[in-house]
């Protein structure tokens, strides 16, 4: 198989993996992996990356509501939200130069490394995740195991619904570096169930950015479509692998390469 053919899934397998082993918003490297590994802009990269995270993310969110860990109804409000803000944000995309778009994406980029790596050095610090201590708005009723609603509560989750669909929209990015933190400072559920409901999110909502894009005809298929099976196959050997090599070393170990590529982009949208 030539060389050109083999560098879609390949790359897509990256993906995967990296998802695997950092969780989800792993996948945020997806567009500088295609932004430099198959020379496309961003508004071009931004559905093909979509449609990778998006489908290894209906996989992991598959078998969390197989466990029972997805809170549906929280992930049915941000996601719905997420679709209907999602369109502004690619609107915005394709009404602004490749080289502004390419740095507000570093810049995001950054914060998510920035903040992993915080993360990863209290962990190593005090054996011990970091915990947010405010009060939390969303929280489990203890008599049958589900979040209690209120209106702070539906109004933290909706606004978790708008920020990450605007930010899928203009940067292709599954929003899961935005639904994580925010579902773990608004609710009190465990680890895997804030995991699995960011996973369905980011899955439905990408899903519908990928329809939109391919209903205007922004989707390139031919490249789309190895891409994403590249990843999903990445995202299941990774899960193998995971319980061995996962943790705050590999933490920072992502976070150090995501700022590499953020002034990789940076670099190259300086230059034109």
């Amino acid at each position: 198989m030539p060389q050109h053919l083999l560098l879609p899934p390949a790359l897509g397998a990256v993906v995967g993996l990296i998802l695997a082993l950092t969780g989800a918003g792993g996948g945020i490297l997806a567009v500088p992996l295609l932004v430099f590994g198959l020379g496309l802009s961003m508004t071009t990269a931004a559905p093909i990356g979509l449609l990778a995270v998006g489908l290894s993310a209906a996989v992991g969110a598959v078998m969390g509501l197989r466990q029972g860990i997805v809170r549906y109804r929280a992930a049915a409000l941000i996601a719905t939200i997420g679709v209907v803000v999602a369109p502004l944000g690619q609107w915005l995309a394709h009404r602004l130069p490749n080289a502004p778009l390419a740095i507000a994406f570093a810049a995001v980029l950054a914060y998510v490394a920035v903040r992993m790596l915080r993360q990863a050095h209290m962990h190593l610090r005090t054996g011990v995740a970091p915990e947010p201590r405010n009060m939390r708005p969303c929280v489990v009723d203890p008599r049958d195991s589900r979040l209690h609603w209120t209106r702070p509560c539906a109004r933290a989750l909706a606004g978790t619904g708008v920020v990450s669909g605007l930010l899928t929209g203009l940067l292709g990015v599954g929003g899961g570096f935005v639904i994580v933190p925010a579902l773990n400072r608004n609710t009190d559920l465990d680890t895997k169930s804030i995991i699995a409901t960011s996973l369905a999110v980011i899955a439905l909502v990408s899903i519908g950015s990928v329809a939109s894009a391919t209903w205007s005809g922004q989707m390139q298929w031919t490249l789309g479509a190895p891409f994403a099976g590249g990843a999903v196959l990445g995202l299941v050997a990774g899960r193998l692998v995971a319980h061995r090599i996962a943790g705050p070393r590999l933490q920072q170990a992502f976070a150090v390469v995501a700022l590499i590529a953020a002034a990789l982009l940076v670099w190259r949208a300086v230059r034109g």
